[in-house]
């Protein structure tokens, strides 16, 4: 993509009123565009990172062999109503009404309308089954703030279980959990797994994934040596027996937190953004909207279920707030909207095409590159590089170009390699 031709609003300054640094650089980096309290605009470069990012997360829900859906954000009332979930949700619930004066809303999230669609199920050999969904939802927070972390409108991935038990629902339960860790690792995120309050949906079984940062709204306690083992994950140095690893050590949020129960042990107390929750609630939404499925005698039955959601869009914003420095964002490979950042500070028409030849190979060989050719100057075009911080950086200058080379740095580290135009190619593949 040539610079010159792209949507990339940046700015070098932002309102002082935007408090936390992720909200400040996904702004700067032309990555969104505030249009009313809460509700945000994707720009082209933040689509990419937010597509990436979804795509993770679907790659490990398929592989686990669940089913996506779409669903749609609009629901009925009386969905909520069989439930007995309309009145007590709060005021969080957008409510409005149709032409023809029906009660609709916009859904704050889906049990409802899953348990709904999974009532074509009618017997146990079509169980276990795991729908999920990756949609747009709505919150009527009475303070939005932070963008994309407390937003009034917001894209989540929310997935429902359906089970013949409830031994084999929490082996589904668990299922999501060890995707989850898959996930967060593929995103380069050190995300610790928090036992923690059902909440609004209910049931006896919940955990929330936290980042810890700073800047977190939520309060977690765990083991020291928990972070450790997260960052292992991370990096691949352990691959097996993930859960069963983690389980071991002490991890509550606030709510769960009981100063009596780990007085023995190594508890540290930081600051964390939730950005993924699991919960099991037992038949709890099968039962009260009476659905059924035939177990293997002709008993009628209500499934086990759960829900289990990860906000993509919040998921972005506590990506950047957790890796930046301050010159801008650091993306992950895996997550970065272009994987070369090519600055061009040629003069000479000719060196300028042998730029765009340099380009043009890159493209041809699968990788996505934003190539810098305007006219702004090389401090401009540097700053602007490290602001929206793609991994590499590829400097070419008639000086380089006399070597018949150009200058690889890598954004995380800054480290700086000459390397010869032929093996431009190779190099990267080595690094992406």
């Amino acid at each position: 993509m040539l610079l010159s031709k792209y949507f990339l609003p940046t700015r070098k300054d932002t309102s002082k009123d935007l408090v936390l640094t992720s909200h400040k650089l996904m702004v700067k980096a032309g990555l969104i565009k505030q249009i009313s309290s809460g509700l945000y605009t994707m720009l082209p470069m933040g689509l990419k990172v937010l597509k990436k990012i979804e795509n993770i997360v679907r790659e490990e829900l398929d592989s686990e062999g669940f089913h996506e859906m779409l669903m749609p954000t609009i629901q009925p009332a009386e969905l909520w109503k069989e439930s007995g979930r309309y009145q007590n949700y709060g005021l969080e619930m957008l409510k409005f009404k149709d032409r023809h004066g029906a009660e609709l809303l916009y859904g704050p999230t889906a049990e409802e309308v899953a348990t709904l669609i999974a009532k074509d199920i009618k017997s146990y050999k079509n169980l276990p089954c795991v729908l999920y969904n990756i949609q747009w939802k709505f919150r009527d927070e009475i303070r939005p703030r932070f963008a994309l972390m407390r937003a009034r409108e917001f894209l989540m991935m929310d997935s429902y279980s359906f089970d013949l038990t409830e031994e084999d629902a929490k082996i589904t339960y668990n299922k999501h959990y060890d995707a989850y860790l898959r996930i967060f690792a593929r995103l380069g995120l050190t995300a610790i797994p928090m036992q923690a309050d059902t909440g609004e949906i209910g049931g006896d079984l919940s955990h929330e994934f936290h980042i810890i940062a700073e800047s977190g709204e939520s309060e977690i306690f765990y083991e020291q040596d928990l972070e450790l083992l997260i960052d292992k994950i991370k990096t691949g140095e352990i691959s097996s027996n993930l859960r069963e690893n983690i389980t071991k050590f002490y991890a509550k949020t606030e709510e769960k937190h009981n100063e009596n129960k780990c007085q023995n042990l190594k508890i540290i107390k930081k600051r964390g953004i939730e950005v993924g929750h699991n919960f099991y609630f037992s038949t709890k939404y099968s039962s009260s909207m009476n659905f059924n499925v035939q177990d293997n005698k002709g008993n009628l039955i209500n499934p086990f279920m759960g829900s289990y959601g990860i906000g993509i869009g919040r998921l972005m914003a506590a990506f950047v707030e957790a890796s930046n420095d301050e010159n801008g964002i650091i993306w992950h490979k895996n997550i970065s909207p272009f994987d070369i950042h090519i600055v061009d500070l040629t003069k000479s028409q000719e060196s300028k095409n042998q730029a765009l030849k340099i380009y043009h190979t890159l493209k041809q060989n699968k990788f996505d590159v934003l190539i810098d050719e305007t006219q702004d100057s090389a401090k401009e075009k540097f700053a602007k590089s490290n602001l929206i911080g793609i991994p590499y950086l590829l400097t070419i200058s008639e000086r380089l170009l006399e070597e018949n080379s150009v200058e690889i740095t890598e954004r995380k580290t800054q480290n700086k390699n000459i390397i010869k135009i032929e093996n431009i190619t190779r190099n990267l593949m080595d690094k992406l």
